[in-house]
This record gives C-alpha cells, sequence and structure tokens, in this order.
C-alpha cells in the first residue's frame, strides 16, 4: 500500500536515511525497533508524506505520489510529542471528522466509540493543559484513529504510559484492525511490546535495514583497547567485550542464538558472563523460546522448550547469560 524506494535523506548533508525499499502491505502491523538517532522518526515523516526524500520515490498503491493532499488524507502519523489544539479533548477528536464533512451524528458515534475503546471518556471535557503526558498520546492515538485512515504511523505511542495504559492501546488498535483493513507502522523502543503486537518486526541502524535480528541492539561508544581488537563498551550497567578493529561510536548487536543460557556460571572461554533474572518467556515459531532478562541490560537469547523445562526458567528465575567477543557484531 505505502512505499518508500531508493530513498536516501539528508539533513544539513548528513545522511540519516538510506533505504532500497520499505513497504507497509495493507492491513499490515509493522513494528520498527532500533537504538535512538537510529532513522525511525524520519522514515515515520517520509512515509507519512510530511516530508520529502532528498532522493528517492513515495508510492501509495503502487503509484508515485505527486498530490501530497490527497493522499495525506489516508495516512495519519502520531507523533512521539504529539501536539493538541487549545480546546478539549471532545473537540480535538472532532476536528479531522469536521473538516472532512462527517455528519454529526457519525461524528458523535465514532467520538463515543473511539472514547471508549481508549479508556479517555472520562477525560472528553478537559483542556490540554489538564492532561498528563501519557493522555495526551492517547488522546491524539484516539483523534488518529477517528478519522479512519487506512495507513497509521505511531511514534513511540507508548513511551509516556504506564503498563496499563499501554495495554489499552494495543489491544484498541487490535481491535480496530479487526474492524476495518488498516495497516499499521509503529516505531519503539520497546522489544517486548514490538513482538507482542506487530506481525513484522524491522530494525534499524544508522538509517539503515539491519541485516541482524532487531533484538539486542545497541548504540555505545568503543574504548581504544591497549593491545589487539578486544574493545568494551559500557551498555547499561555492564561492560560488553567484542571484537573489532573499530573505535568510537558504533552499534553492536548481540544475536539472540549466540547466548548461551545457563543457571550457573559455567567454565568458559566467553569473555561476556552477565549474571540476572528472567523477566519474560515468549514462544516464537516451533520449539523456540525467546528468554528476556535483566543481567545488569535486557537482553534477549533463543533457547528450545527443552532447555527452558531442563533449566527450570520462569519470570523471576535465576538466570546467567554467556556470549563470545566474536559472536558480538559491530557496525
Amino acid at each position: 500500500m505505502l512505499e518508500l524506494r531508493d530513498v536516501r535523506h539528508e539533513y544539513d548533508g548528513r545522511v540519516v536515511l538510506h533505504l532500497e525499499r520499505f513497504a507497509v502491505p495493507p492491513g499490515a502491523a509493522i513494528a520498527v525497533v532500533g537504538p535512538n538517532g537510529s532513522g525511525k522518526s524520519t522514515l515515520l515523516r517520509l512515509l507519512a508524506l510530511l516530508e520529502r526524500p532528498t532522493q528517492g520515490r513515495v508510492l501509495l498503491d503502487e503509484a508515485v505520489v505527486t498530490s501530497r493532499g490527497a493522499a495525506r488524507r489516508r495516512v495519519t502519523l502520531v507523533e512521539q510529542r504529539p501536539i493538541l489544539f487549545r480546546a478539549t479533548v471532545r473537540e480535538n477528536l472532532e476536528f479531522g471528522l469536521q473538516v472532512r464533512g462527517i455528519r454529526r451524528t457519525e461524528v458523535n458515534r465514532r467520538i463515543q466509540d473511539v472514547a471508549a475503546r481508549f479508556g479517555i471518556t472520562p477525560l472528553l471535557g478537559r483542556r490540554r493543559h489538564e492532561l498528563s503526558d501519557g493522555e495526551v498520546q492517547r488522546v491524539a492515538v484516539a483523534r488518529a484513529l477517528a478519522v479512519e485512515p487506512d495507513v497509521l504511523l505511531l511514534d513511540e505511542p507508548a513511551s509516556s504510559a504506564d503498563r496499563a495504559a499501554a495495554l489499552t492501546l494495543y489491544r484498541a488498535l487490535s481491535e480496530e484492525r479487526v474492524r476495518r483493513p488498516m495497516a499499521v507502522c509503529l516505531a519503539s523502543h520497546q522489544l517486548e511490546d514490538a513482538y507482542r503486537w506487530a506481525d513484522d518486526v524491522r530494525a534499524l541502524a544508522d538509517g539503515r535495514l539491519s541485516p541482524v535480528t532487531p533484538e539486542n541492539l545497541f548504540r555505545v561508544e568503543l574504548m581504544p583497547a591497549e593491545s589487539g581488537d578486544l574493545k568494551h563498551a559500557c551498555v547499561g550497567t555492564v561492560e560488553i567485550a567484542a571484537m573489532t578493529d573499530r573505535t568510537g561510536p558504533a552499534i553492536l548487536a548481540v544475536p539472540p542464538t549466540d547466548i548461551f543460557v545457563s543457571r550457573e556460571p559455567l567454565a568458559s572461554s566467553a569473555r561476556n558472563t552477565f549474571q540476572g533474572r528472567v523477566t519474560g518467556l515468549a514462544r516464537r515459531g516451533p520449539g523456540a523460546v525467546h528468554v528476556t532478562a535483566d543481567v545488569g541490560v535486557e537482553l534477549i537469547a533463543v533457547v528450545t522448550e527443552e532447555a527452558v523445562r531442563d533449566l527450570a526458567l520462569a519470570p523471576g528465575s535465576p538466570v546467567v547469560f554467556s556470549f563470545k567477543a566474536s559472536a558480538v557484531r559491530v557496525f
């Protein structure tokens, strides 16, 4: 439905996005993940037709977009820090519908429906300055859904929400996709939410689609080594060792399949051994389980269901993650 082809985008001569192809098919639920500065917000702004790419094309229904005004009625973006009018929540929800000439009875029906699904009915009479940041985000997403776009783009939609509000938001999005055809593409740094909600998870790093899985991506500063190519980088409260000739700013990627999982530290040549506790288990495909653990930084490993049983892994249980410095990818 919506697609970027051969896109290169620059700010002040600096390339921030370089993609051969990024497509949002009809009805898709896509999550874009990656470290801060990887290009997620820029990607959404190009898809939303708010900016023209420095180079390349934007297509809607396989046709190059030439008239952005008509196309933008079909695509809606909710930015990470959305702007509401200095009016009531109800008036904010009404605005897009009134601009489109929707009849009053239909306007009222849509507002009641979307307010109920997002749990903002008690907020309808409040004004912007009376809302928390999390409430502003929910109102902005509800306002976007009220106009029933073909493509909904969301930039960190739950960044200011507590867990209950985030679950309400994702549940409402899922219900909307069941109710009518709609594609959704969201940018998020919450991998757990991305995997729980999206059908397709894509990773960005330095403006390009990452060649590795989107888990365990970190923007770091590689410290010079006294000798050799063994470098260390601070990530969270731990130091990750990597084999690379690079120093300075870099992206580290730790493939989940290269992490060895145990209950106790084992005799091993692995330079990276971290103890922590399991925070989540999720089944991904036949026989594969993603184990999320807090080991001073959140890491995700992939193990078999048999390993989960043998190690008695469960949320809260102790765990040790180990991986070699040579397994860490640097780019």
